[in-house]
């Protein structure tokens, strides 16, 4: 197997096939050099197949090509779930300025300089599934589909939310974004 393979986010390679047939919520972009990152950090535009076109781009083969395009670089990162990379200039998302994002697995994350979450998840109206001093999860659904795929029993789930959470390998940070995914049921 490749190294880069070993490196890339977990990504299922069923995800990735059932993108592709196209199950869309907002615009598609088949050419990740033209993602727009706050748009697609903050849920505003694009589908599944684009974000995991954009992801594959940015962390298979070509992602020296793709992370100077973007004038990315990536961090050191002591999460396994999360890939960290700097900015060169930084981006507006949710009103905020970031030089810092992640990719987890399922989408991308503004680390942001606050520490408290509450303000911004009131903001974005997400809603907390888990909100203790140590951690903070909360989310909202932006889009959900289900297909019944064509002479068979399986149903794909196409859903987007937004995401703002706390990490303990960020202390002092609030992490918001964006999760694509295509599940089969």
């Amino acid at each position: 197997m490749p190294a880069y393979l070993c490196r890339v986010l977990p990504l299922s390679a069923l995800a990735i096939l059932l993108a592709a047939q196209g199950s869309t919520a907002a615009t598609s972009e088949e050419d990740p050099s033209k993602i727009d990152l706050a748009k697609l950090i903050e849920c505003t535009t694009y589908d599944v197949p684009s974000y995991n076109s954009f992801t594959m781009w940015l962390t298979g083969p070509e992602s020296d090509e793709a992370m100077k395009l973007f004038g990315i670089t990536e961090q050191p990162s002591n999460s396994l779930l999360l890939r960290e990379f700097k900015l060169a200039k930084p981006i507006t998302v949710f009103g905020r300025q970031t030089d810092r994002i992640a990719l987890a697995s399922s989408g991308p994350l503004a680390l942001l300089d606050e520490a408290d979450p509450h303000p911004i998840a009131k903001e974005l109206d997400v809603t907390a599934a888990v909100d203790r001093f140590d951690k903070f999860l909360a989310e909202k659904e932006i889009f959900s589909k289900k297909e019944q795929m064509e002479n068979s029993d399986t149903v794909l789930h196409t859903r987007i939310a937004l995401d703002v959470s706390t990490d303990i390998y960020h202390p002092g940070k609030t992490l918001a974004g964006c999760s694509y995914s295509i599940e089969v049921e």
